[in-house]
């Protein structure tokens, strides 16, 4: 039974960020508080402007639904092996379950929301409050007898989204919404999508993505330890695809803060080039070989451009359809998740020069190579071309993986990564008879790697440094073993994991630099970076520290949100921080676990 009225402001301004989830259709993502509240929806697209944005600002808009009086509790957990999220209310009246999910199995786009009351009796509320561009355009609602209607316009386009389901709608100040009760057994269901929704249409779909999700977690190979963790993860860098390109975004919101009060906020929701040929090693880790043929495509798509002219042939990050043209602005009438401004859209290292992206690029289509059925001529082309111009700059300084803010310097991460993008050039010409001048690559290869090492490690330090003829630690250099660089038993490499050790890592948690001591062109500090943490973890396993790498590994899961979410830090209070979810540490966490499982099961079999 359903009566007119939209109810009170929703409860959750702020909250914690453990206490979200996420769901996705492969084009975009919503992000849902424990209370209820769809806070966060860019539409169509990850990179669209967001209809929902109260994640960013109390005036952002949200679609909240939850009982009409303040539950006794509520919790978050997924089905299992899917994306779809069920909150459960427990009330003083009963029990009631809202399952959220974007609808996989149809040519549109909806968000479905279905309540399930499973003991007793609840009185729901539901307010549908639009707010498109970033709450920078009014909507238009209206409702009839089949259901209602959210109409804006941004740049001269016109959307009309429709709200549906089994629930009629009021308005109530630009509002869509309404109270009903729910008694045990009943299920309803509410629809903000591209077409209205019947009841018999929900449940199919309902059906059809529940399908979908299940049966592609069943092709992931891993069966190890952690098989909720990496699976779930999995499902999170799955979400982060985006299916009608192959683009795989870094992560699903923008601007939240790195530091609570703090300027480091920034929009994530783009294709970067380390983090998709991160993500594809996942992939393939996992046995997900689809999903790194769709980015391959993606990114030779990238590749035609290359021309062989000194201009970087490469940008940092591109947005869905490949434009590399991404300018930064603030959103000044957003106060920022938690009072944290700025809030930023766009992101201005599209400019910066970062060497070690063709490092990972490369040995992301090297593994494609080696796993998949090879890449064709024209794609070999372009490798080469990549490999001739990082020949010729490689010895320049640039931004750096960190994409600081204080100037060009000597990284040697980026040095690191280069070397990987020509050693691995070399392997796959070798494999597989192609064209290349291998002599000259290997003297360009070698050279790189006798300049890491000598200008890259401080004797007295006693490790590999952050820039060349440095004396303070990176993290990113724990990549060194993990791209096989040098042996992870080397004795330089044994100090250099000794003074990280020492200097960056507080219990499970690894901060990326040393802030005091590194100028970033940024004021603040900020959290631990939770994808060093699982590099350092794997690093430790590789070096056969693995009675500790097992001891922060599980500890270092332990601040997951209780969904299994990671966003990109772990703050001073053990907190998540940071845009979330991140497809860095989860593909971290991914590799962490099963390098771990299979030196586990080693030690165990060689009885050590």
């Amino acid at each position: 039974m359903a009566h007119d009225g939209v109810g009170e402001s929703p409860r959750s301004v702020s909250i914690p960020l453990e206490a979200y989830s996420v769901v996705g259709d492969m084009r975009t993502l919503g992000v849902v508080a424990e209370t209820g509240s769809l806070d966060w929806l860019c539409w169509p697209r990850f990179d669209s402007p967001s209809i929902f944005g109260r994640l960013l600002d109390e005036d952002g808009g949200s679609w909240r639904l939850e009982p009409c009086d303040e539950p006794e509790a509520s919790r978050q957990v997924y089905l299992s092996g899917t994306n779809v999220l069920v909150t459960r209310f427990h009330t003083t009246s009963g029990v009631v379950e809202v399952e959220d999910f974007m609808t996989l199995g149809d040519a549109d786009q909806h968000v479905v929301r279905a309540v399930r009351c499973l003991v007793g009796s609840v009185e729901m509320t539901t307010s549908l409050d639009a707010r498109p561009d970033y709450g920078r355009t009014h909507a238009d609602v209206a409702v009839d007898d089949g259901g209602a209607t959210v109409g804006y316009s941004i740049g001269g386009s016109a959307t009309e989204l429709h709200a549906s389901g089994t629930l009629p709608w009021a308005i109530d100040d630009d509002r869509l919404g309404c109270i009903f009760q729910m008694d045990e057994g009943d299920v309803e269901y509410l629809v903000l999508g591209e077409r209205r929704l019947d009841r018999d249409e929900c449940i199919e779909l309902h059906t059809a993505t529940t399908r979908f999700w299940r049966n592609w977690s069943e092709t992931t190979s891993y069966s190890g330890r952690w098989r909720e963790h990496v699976e779930r993860s999995a499902l999170v860098l799955k979400l982060l695809t985006h299916e009608p390109s192959g683009g795989i975004i870094a992560a699903g919101t923008t601007s939240m803060p790195e530091v609570l009060g703090g300027e480091r906020n920034w929009d994530y929701r783009y294709v970067w080039i380390r983090d998709a040929a991160f993500t594809v090693y996942a992939f393939i880790e996992l046995g997900h070989l689809a999903e790194a043929e769709a980015f391959t495509d993606w990114l030779v798509a990238r590749l035609d451009r290359c021309d062989g002219s000194n201009t970087p042939p490469l940008s940092p990050l591109y947005d869905l359809d490949g434009n590399d043209d991404i300018d930064e602005i603030e959103l000044d009438h957003w106060r920022g998740y938690a009072d944290s401004s700025p809030v930023r859209v766009g992101n201005a290292a599209s400019g910066q020069l970062q060497l070690d992206i063709y490092g990972e690029l490369i040995d992301a289509l090297y593994l494609a190579d080696k796993h998949g059925s090879g890449l064709d001529i024209e794609t070999w082309r372009h490798i080469t071309t990549l490999v001739e111009w990082l020949s010729r700059h490689w010895q320049e300084p640039d931004d750096g993986m960190w994409e600081a803010r204080s100037g060009p310097q000597r990284h040697t991460s980026s040095l690191l990564m280069s070397w990987v993008a020509v050693e691995r050039a070399i392997r796959m010409a070798e494999k597989r008879g192609r064209p290349a001048p291998l002599e000259r690559w290997r003297q360009l290869r070698d050279e790189m790697h006798t300049t890491l090492v000598d200008r890259g490690y401080d004797d007295e330090l006693g490790a590999f440094t952050q820039v060349l003829d440095g004396d303070t630690v990176d993290a990113s250099i724990l990549l060194a073993p993990l791209v096989k660089f040098i042996s992870p038993t080397d004795a330089m490499w044994v100090s250099t994991l000794d003074v990280i050790g020492d200097r960056l890592v507080h219990g499970p948690l690894v901060d990326r630099y040393d802030a005091a001591s590194t100028d970033d062109g940024l004021d603040g500090e900020e959290g631990a970076f939770t994808i060093c943490s699982f590099w350092y973890v794997e690093a430790l396993a590789r070096s056969e520290r693995l009675d500790e790498a097992r001891d922060l590994f599980d500890r270092l899961l332990s601040y997951a949100s209780p969904t299994g979410i990671f966003s990109e830090e772990i703050g001073p209070s053990g907190r998540l921080i940071g845009n979330l979810p991140q497809a860095f540490t989860h593909l971290a966490l991914i590799s962490a676990a099963t390098y771990l499982d299979d030196a586990l099961a080693d030690a165990q079999g060689s009885g050590k």
